[in-house]
């Protein structure tokens, strides 16, 4: 083995490319999408105008976010034939009958195997307005109803809560929601976009690419935090019970949910977001004792944070889905609702100045070895 090779597992630290669409400052726990804090996009921005940033790079006027709206609202029905397909496969995880559904899809649409940039963004857009819809008609079929149709009135939040529940949201459940997807909506080489970039430096299509972002997002280390949380909540309780459970935890060295990010050694900057937006939604849904939980755990890991064990935004938005009676196999597939945008510049980046991404290992195995006939190996009758 050649010692004198840095080994970075996990690819740490290493820049494998330039990219002008989010920046991410770990050590102040900074985040902005095109220059824009993540702080002003959470406060005044809709999912919609995020969606046109990310994507075009400017912040739409009134004609272009309107146009780009009505594009979206436009494209979000799926084929009969996919609702078909998920109705074979409607006992299977959330995240497997989405990443199959968005597959058909690709097989369906014979503009799927365009690559060009402007068919990357057309293709991402039109994914962006189904993904919703395809994870709602699951939900749907899986409890024997069927899937309702989307509203076109409805913005892209208000109507995934529609199509979810059959029920149009509050004004406050809805913008609740949109926030969710805001910051959600790009963070950099995470784990599903440096996949999906793998996958366009193939010279793959956008719909591939969506297919192993999904694959990735999948997988507990990268997209199942906000189930964890919940879980972490349902043990608890009660509020009084946080400290002695943070303590155990600690004592026995293990993580505690919520706490702690890949890049973040400061508090992520999207948490606060989400904070009293569950605070607002647990009073209006009669149920404010699942804030009082997580705020008696931010508590109890105080004193961790000189370590990096801050509260992530995933510690909130479990909470969230939970108030609404969302199932947790939903959270993940909720995740990429607001990826999508991401991902989807993300391709288009990649595209730009493509490149087959194919990194090294370090051999670490035996030696050059001598050929051994079948019969005289180890073993051999």
């Amino acid at each position: 083995m050649n010692d004198t090779v840095k080994i970075n597992r996990g690819l740490k630290g290493i820049y494998f490319e330039r990219s002008g669409v989010s920046h991410i400052d770990g050590a102040k726990g900074e985040l902005s999408y095109r220059g824009y804090s993540i702080h002003d996009l959470a406060e005044h921005a809709t999912f919609e105008e995020v969606c046109y940033l990310l994507i075009h790079g400017e912040l739409p006027d009134a004609a272009e976010l309107n146009a780009f709206d009505a594009t979206m609202r436009a494209n979000r029905a799926v084929p009969d034939a996919v609702l078909d397909i998920i109705r074979s496969c409607k006992d299977g995880h959330p995240m497997d009958v989405l990443r199959t559904a968005v597959s058909a899809l690709a097989a369906l649409d014979p503009a799927s195997q365009d690559v060009g940039e402007d068919a990357f963004i057309k293709n991402g857009m039109k994914l962006t307005a189904q993904v919703p819809t395809l994870i709602a008609a699951h939900e749907a079929i899986r409890n024997g109803r069927d899937p309702l149709a989307p509203d076109s009135g409805l913005s892209h939040a208000a109507n995934w809560l529609w199509m979810l529940k059959g029920e149009k949201p509050s004004e406050d459940a809805a913008r609740l929601a949109d926030v969710d997807f805001v910051l959600h909506a790009e963070h950099g080489a995470n784990a599903s976009a440096f996949a999906a970039r793998v996958t366009v430096g193939t010279e793959a299509n956008l719909h591939g690419a969506i297919v192993t972002a999904l694959s990735t997002l999948a997988g507990p280390a990268h997209g199942g935090a906000a189930e964890d949380v919940m879980k972490m909540v349902h043990e608890i309780g009660k509020p009084e019970n946080a400290a002695d459970y943070v303590k155990a935890k600690r004592g026995n060295r293990e993580a505690v949910t919520g706490f702690g990010h890949r890049v973040y050694r400061a508090e992520d900057p999207r948490a606060r977001h989400m904070r009293e937006g569950v605070r607002k939604l647990g009073e209006e849904m009669g149920a404010p004792e699942w804030y009082e939980i997580l705020q008696a755990v931010v508590e109890a890991m105080k004193p961790y944070a000189r370590h990096g064990l801050n509260v992530n935004v995933d510690f909130y938005s479990g909470v969230i889905y939970q108030l609404h009676g969302i199932p947790m196999d939903l959270y993940v597939p909720i995740f990429a609702i607001g990826r999508m945008p991401g991902w989807i510049i993300q391709c288009v980046e990649q595209q730009r100045q493509n490149i087959l991404i194919r990194p090294l290992t370090l051999y670490n195995g035996p030696g050059m070895r001598d050929w051994v006939p079948l019969d005289n190996r180890r073993g051999a009758a």
